[in-house]
């Protein structure tokens, strides 16, 4: 798994969750202090992230920043 696939399996994790809470971007953006333009970003893995972002987004889906990262990773055949 490359670094950009990485980012989407994350970003599908955080929609997940999102999704899961019935939150639109805008409403989680009001939960935690991540900007709802970045967290559409995020979802699409098209950002790198620092991990004060991961805290905020954590608190923000009410779960364990630890489940953010609960997704298979798959290793290239190289």
């Amino acid at each position: 798994m490359d670094r950009i696939e990485f980012r989407i399996a994350f970003g599908k994790q955080v929609e997940k969750f999102r999704t899961k809470l019935g939150l639109s971007y805008r409403a989680l953006a009001q939960k935690c202090d991540v900007d709802h333009s970045n967290i559409s970003k995020i979802e699409k893995g098209e950002v790198d992230i620092r991990m004060s972002t991961i805290q905020e987004l954590s608190k923000g889906l009410e779960v364990h920043p630890q489940e953010l990262f609960s997704f298979k990773i798959t290793e290239n055949p190289n």
